[in-house]
């Protein structure tokens, strides 16, 4: 009886945890369906402004499970998949990578009447999983700076 008690105490705590632990890229409440999975491979490309690099575009194939392309993602920010279907967003939230070279993970709202085809319902994009792409560390005086990365990018409709 003391086992059970135990094991009950401990799956209480672990809930409270995690719901203490929240990440601010969580899904607002509500039911979300994931309609596609991709990753993205591509540059992040930085200019130089003011002696410091900011972010210009991405410039990403997005790919299927095989490794096939199957569309794009660049700036706007735009995902564009290879049947024509495309899907604008704005990032409303986002978290540090935990791997520290890389760009953070978002949430990102899909700009309202901005998808179509298979995109058409898509009301949010999470960008997760990021290796590299972060903006180089040194100042700059001119140019611009291409930058590796990968990424999971997750398409979600109400």
């Amino acid at each position: 009886m003391r086992a059970l008690i135990l094991v009950a105490a401990l799956i209480t705590s672990a809930a409270l945890a995690a719901k203490q632990t929240a990440s601010p890229i969580d899904l607002p409440p509500g039911t979300h369906e994931l309609l596609l999975e991709t990753k993205g491979e591509g540059v992040q490309i930085y200019t130089c402004t003011d002696g410091k690099w900011t972010l210009k575009a991405p410039d990403a194939k997005l790919l299927d499970p095989q490794g096939t392309v199957i569309g794009t993602h660049f700036a706007g920010p735009t995902w564009k998949l290879t049947d024509g279907s495309e899907v604008k967003g704005k990032a409303i939230a986002s978290q540090p990578s935990p791997d520290a070279d890389s760009v953070p993970w978002l949430l990102i709202q899909a700009v309202p009447s901005s998808g179509s085809g298979q995109f058409t319902d898509v009301n949010y994009i999470r960008r997760t999983e990021t290796h590299g792409g972060a903006a180089p560390k040194e100042s700059c005086t001119t140019g611009e700076s291409r930058q590796p990365y990968t990424a999971t990018y997750s398409f979600y409709s109400k």
